[in-house]
């Protein structure tokens, strides 16, 4: 299969190292890697939020025998080691744009099906007994410049006025009462849907949720092969052959060019980088007003996200290093924390406890991909979250369960954001260099504060 970054991040031996690697406490049980030729109604390729959620709802809703295949341990990939920021968004999309592509309505429906995402996290954690250190009342997003505090004001205007979302304008000082206080900080917009979490806490309580529920799991089971037959495919791995009559794509960024040609250059995986620092003091946090636990992200182009944790530590995130070889791994970090450093001055002394990496996964629609290939039904997808994973891909992932199970129709089932058609990039083996391209295009907006 075709690997557009280094091998090591493709790697499940490769340690993530992560705060949440640190914290999160014992692994899942219960879950074996194949071993032996095997059969099952659906094969589920992915264990992470999408694969699980998608197993859990076979088996939970429908009765329906469902195995899930992962390269690593359940949740190794981008479910287990993001920001933990679980909101509404899922789209790269303007809402101007969106609204004149798919209309008025359809763009209504899209956003009510963010905030049912988020609904549908704090539901499994509710109703399936997920503790996943839940924070917060919302959102923020910050104005990096006066120009971006003018936008966030139109924009929480637009989702008030037209979709039904209050959110609200904060100026610089509002929010210094209510959030933080730093010198990159020119206003910003409180949007009351979405909390952070400990992502690797919430992968693992989903994933003994499905076991518990009659799903099974094949961890450290990474795909060889996929064959398709006249009623069956065989998804063929180290340990044995998994036969099934239907198939879940759940791999997200972690899809390799090679696993189906259904999805040979849809998909841009980008690497995200996240580094926290060692508990903040209560006189440290004052440094800067920190009041709030609510995850929050800037209107960079090249954007940052962070949000204070439980225990007292800052973390913060940002795209970069498009290669993910070790030496450029080095380089991130030393970049972001010196970014840390200048965006919050009085934290310039605190050390950092822990750095790591993962993909963010983007697609040509610019939206959450979720639906069947146009010549296989039998094959369900979901994928395509642009940083927002934690609830569009537990949404989406039910949402294909529901697409095999219900036989329905996408158009029916998803909004037609959600719903457009699986389309390759120009030239899908210059994939990274076009974001490449976009990055240095951004970094120059940013500086201009465009």
């Amino acid at each position: 299969m075709t690997e557009l970054y280094h091998p090591s991040i493709y790697d499940p031996r490769h340690p993530v190292q992560s705060y949440w690697e640190d914290t999160a406490g014992p692994p899942v049980e219960g879950w074996a890697p194949l071993a032996r030729d095997e059969m099952c109604d659906v094969a589920i390729i992915g264990g992470g939020y999408t694969g699980l959620s998608a197993a859990l709802h076979l088996a939970r809703d429908y009765g329906i025998e469902a195995r899930v295949l992962e390269a690593g341990p359940p949740g190794w990939g981008a479910s287990g080691r993001n920001g933990g920021f679980c909101g509404p968004s899922g789209a790269k999309m303007s809402v101007a744009d969106m609204t004149a592509r798919f209309g008025e309505a359809e763009t209504r429906r899209y956003f009510q099906t963010g905030i049912a995402a988020v609904e549908l996290v704090q539901a499994l954690g509710r109703d399936e007994g997920i503790d996943f250190d839940a924070q917060g009342d919302g959102e923020y997003a910050v104005a990096h410049s006066a120009r971006a505090a003018e936008e966030l004001d139109a924009y929480a205007a637009t989702m008030t006025r037209v979709f039904g979302l209050p959110c609200q304008a904060l100026s610089r000082e509002a929010f210094a009462e209510r959030g933080y206080r730093g010198p990159e900080c020119f206003g910003a917009m409180h949007q009351p849907v979405g909390f952070g979490l400990h992502p690797l806490k919430f992968v693992r309580g989903l994933a003994r949720v499905a076991l518990r529920r009659g799903a099974k799991i094949h961890g450290e089971t990474p795909v060889i092969k996929w064959e398709k037959g006249n009623s069956s495919h065989r998804i063929i791995t180290r340990g044995g052959t998994l036969t099934a009559k239907r198939v879940i794509i759940a791999t997200n960024g972690f899809t390799q060019d090679g696993l189906h040609k259904g999805m040979d250059g849809v998909l841009l995986p980008a690497i995200s980088n996240i580094i926290t620092t060692r508990p903040l003091t209560a006189e440290e946090r004052s440094a800067h007003a920190w009041t709030t636990a609510n995850p929050i992200w800037d209107s960079r182009h090249l954007f940052y996200y962070y949000r204070m944790l439980r225990d007292g530590r800052f973390l913060i995130g940002a795209r970069g290093n498009t290669t993910a070889r070790p030496e450029d791994e080095i380089a991130m970090r030393a970049r972001l924390t010196a970014d840390l450093y200048r965006i919050w001055p009085g934290w310039r002394d605190v050390p950092i406890s822990h750095y790591w990496r993962g993909f963010v996964c983007l697609s040509h629609a610019l939206a959450p991909n979720v639906g069947v290939l146009d010549d296989d039904p039998s094959v369900a997808y979901a994928v395509g979250y642009h940083g927002s994973g934690v609830a569009w891909a537990n949404w989406s992932g039910r949402a294909a369960a529901r697409l095999l199970a219900d036989n329905a129709r996408p158009a029916e089932a998803v909004p037609a954001v959600v719903g457009q058609p699986l389309r390759r990039f120009p030239l899908a083996a210059l994939r990274v260099w076009y974001l490449r391209a976009a990055y240095a295009a951004y970094a120059v907006k940013d500086r201009l504060g465009l």
